[in-house]
This record gives C-alpha cells, sequence and structure tokens, in this order.
C-alpha cells in the first residue's frame, strides 16, 4: 500500500527557505500518481497549496504560494520536493502531501477531498519567525 513521508520542516526566519520531501513507499511506479502538498495553520482548515502531475509536465500553485514555491519530483527515488523561498510567518504550519491516485488533469490542489485519504503523510512543522 502507498505511504507518504514528509520531511524537511523546520523553523527559519522571514525570508528564509526550506525544501520539504514527500517520499514515498509501497508502491512499484510513482508514474501513475499526482501529488498534492497541503498545509493546516493552528486553528485554520487545511489549504492546498501545490500540486504536481504523476510525469512532472503540470504544475498548479496556491495564489498565496505562487513565485515563491516550486513542486518538483524525482520518480526514479519516490520523492517529490516543495521548495519554499521567501518564507513569511503566514506560511507557518503542518505540511502535508498527498496521493491523487486518479491522475486528475489538470492537477489539482484546491481540493483535498481528491486525493486518496489512506496516502496523507503526518505532516512537517514549517515555523517561519523572527
Amino acid at each position: 500500500q502507498l505511504h507518504l513521508v514528509e520531511s524537511g520542516g523546520g523553523q527559519v526566519q522571514p525570508g528564509g527557505s526550506l525544501r520539504l520531501s514527500c517520499v514515498a513507499s509501497g508502491i512499484t511506479s510513482m508514474n501513475v500518481i499526482n501529488i498534492g502538498w497541503f498545509r493546516q495553520a493552528p486553528g485554520k482548515e487545511r489549504e492546498g497549496i501545490a500540486c504536481i502531475s504523476s510525469g512532472g509536465t503540470n504544475t498548479g500553485y496556491a495564489d498565496s504560494v505562487k513565485g515563491r514555491f516550486t513542486v518538483s519530483r524525482d520518480n526514479a527515488k519516490k520523492i517529490v520536493y516543495l521548495q519554499m523561498s521567501n518564507l513569511q510567518p503566514d506560511d507557518t504550519g503542518v505540511y502535508y502531501c498527498a496521493a491523487d491516485l486518479k491522475e486528475m488533469w489538470p492537477c489539482v490542489y484546491s481540493n483535498p477531498a481528491i486525493y486518496d485519504r489512506d496516502t496523507w503523510g503526518r505532516g512537517t512543522q514549517v515555523t517561519v519567525s523572527s
């Protein structure tokens, strides 16, 4: 069964950068699943922020992160990355990745419900503060 684990979170100052990783296991090939990135700030609902198609040719970003975050993937290594730059306090939260087994085209970041509930990782904490 597909299992995703996020890592790479931490505490950074405003303007700093982090790269998150989403590592997959329990799957033969990563070429058949889209991956979405989500975050949840304290007291707020989970927000979809980015997605990448199975082959990596299509990506999507929420307006809140567009131009600052970049999603990429290495299917051979079964890893999806979220490079985050110019981080701000509003970016603080727990970051999750999840798999869209239906391979929606284009990929969809705005609707967490389309992502397979059994694939959600436990998340990695990102804290942006001075």
